[in-house]
C-alpha cells in the first residue's frame, strides 16, 4: 500500500497539511516547512468569529478500523469514511473528536470512537433519590461536555444556551428544556449541536426527554462569552 500524503510531506521534513480558513470553510493549502506546535487563528466568516486549531506535530494520527458515521464540517453533511483511512485528530473534547482527513474535517461521535481506538466514555450516575438541584447541576455539567467542532469552547462558556430548565412528570421521570443558538443562523452544525445536546442530557438518570429549541432571539454576540473564553480567544 502507498504512503499517505502526510506520510510523504513527513518523510521530506514538511508539514501536510497546513490549514487555513476563508469564509468559514477550512481548506488545504499544500504542503508547508513544518510548524512544531498547534497554532489558534481567529477567522471571521458568516457563522460569526471562531477559532479554528490548525494541524501540527502534536496532532494525533489515527487510522480507522471500520467504517464509520461522521458529520463533515462546517457544512453538517453526514457521510461514512472507510476503513483503512488515515486522519488526524486536531480535536477530542466532550467525548467527540475534530478529524481531519484528506483535506477535510470530520466531527465522529463519540459512540464512534471505537473506530479511532478509543474507548467510550462512562455512564453517568447520580445518587438514590437525586434532588432537583443535583441534577440540575449534572445538567449544566452535560453542557459543558458540547463544542462546536472548531472551536476549543463549550457552548455554556461560548454564551450559546440561553436556558436549561427541569421539569417533573407524572410518572416520576423529569424533562429538561433548552434554549440555545448558534454564532450565526446560517450554522451547518447547527442540528448537529442540537442532537448532541439532546443525547447526552438523555445519558442523564431520571432525565426522560430532552426539548432543545433553536432561537435566535437575542442574536448572539461576542458579549455573550464568558470571560475566561474572550481571554483565551483575544476578544477581551
Amino acid at each position: 500500500m502507498g504512503r499517505s500524503l502526510a506520510a510523504k510531506a513527513d518523510a521530506a521534513g514538511l508539514e501536510w497539511p497546513t490549514k487555513h480558513c476563508v469564509a468559514g470553510r477550512i481548506g488545504s493549502i499544500g504542503p508547508q516547512r513544518r510548524v512544531h506546535k498547534a497554532k489558534m487563528t481567529t477567522c471571521a466568516s458568516p457563522r460569526g468569529p471562531h477559532l479554528v486549531v490548525m494541524y501540527s506535530r502534536s496532532s494525533e494520527p489515527v487510522q480507522f478500523e471500520r467504517d464509520c458515521a461522521a458529520v463533515l464540517v462546517p457544512q453538517g453533511d453526514s457521510v461514512t469514511l472507510p476503513a483503512g483511512s488515515f486522519g488526524y485528530i486536531t480535536q477530542a473534547l466532550g467525548g467527540s473528536y475534530t478529524v481531519f482527513v484528506e483535506g477535510n474535517l470530520f466531527r465522529i461521535a463519540g459512540v464512534d470512537g471505537d473506530a479511532i481506538g478509543k474507548e467510550p466514555a462512562e455512564s453517568l450516575s447520580l445518587p438514590e433519590n437525586a434532588s432537583d438541584e443535583e441534577v440540575e447541576q449534572l445538567v449544566w455539567r452535560q453542557l459543558r461536555t458540547c463544542f462546536d467542532p472548531e472551536i476549543p469552547f463549550n457552548i455554556v462558556d461560548l454564551g450559546l444556551v440561553y436556558e436549561a430548565n427541569l421539569r417533573h412528570r407524572d410518572d416520576g421521570q423529569r424533562e429538561v428544556e433548552v434554549k440555545m443558538t448558534l454564532t450565526a443562523p446560517g450554522c451547518g452544525m447547527g442540528e448537529i449541536l442540537v442532537d448532541d445536546v439532546r443525547n447526552k442530557l438523555e445519558l442523564i438518570p431520571t432525565v426522560a426527554e430532552a426539548d432543545v429549541e433553536l432561537v435566535f432571539d437575542p442574536p448572539w454576540g461576542r458579549h455573550m462569552m464568558s470571560e475566561a473564553a474572550k481571554l483565551e480567544t483575544g476578544m477581551l
